[in-house]
């Protein structure tokens, strides 16, 4: 069965940086738009940065200027680069992607979430 794999999350001090990945675990799928959500203790999940298939992008405003979404479709891997970390971004990070497999049937995923801790 086809997942999403994350990796990148960790503890890191204020003003800090961290980069998350995600990738399909197969190479059969690729991946068409994907959305990075992060969701904090008590609050609801919700949509940090999202980029499509021909690489527009939007985000939170919670983290414009400060996160940037982007997607290697050699790799078939969308990252986050998140700088100037803030201890409000602290949560449990999950990717989320539309992917088509074998160019004949589309369907979503969601990963299985990364922590990402921010001290200050």
């Amino acid at each position: 069965q086809v997942q999403l794999v994350e990796s990148g999350g960790g503890l890191v001090q204020a003003g800090g940086s961290l980069r998350l990945s995600c990738a399909p675990s197969e190479r059969r799928v690729s991946i068409r738009r994907m959305g990075w959500y992060r969701q904090a203790p008590g609050k609801e999940r919700e949509l940090v940065a999202a980029i499509t298939s021909s690489g527009s992008t939007n985000y939170a405003d919670s983290v414009k200027g400060r996160f940037t979404i982007s997607r290697d479709n050699a790799k078939n891997t969308v990252y986050l680069q998140m700088n100037s970390l803030k201890p409000e971004d602290t949560a449990v990070y999950y990717c989320n992607a539309d992917v088509t497999e074998m160019m004949l049937r589309s369907y979503n995923l969601w990963g299985q979430g990364t922590q990402v801790t921010v001290s200050s």
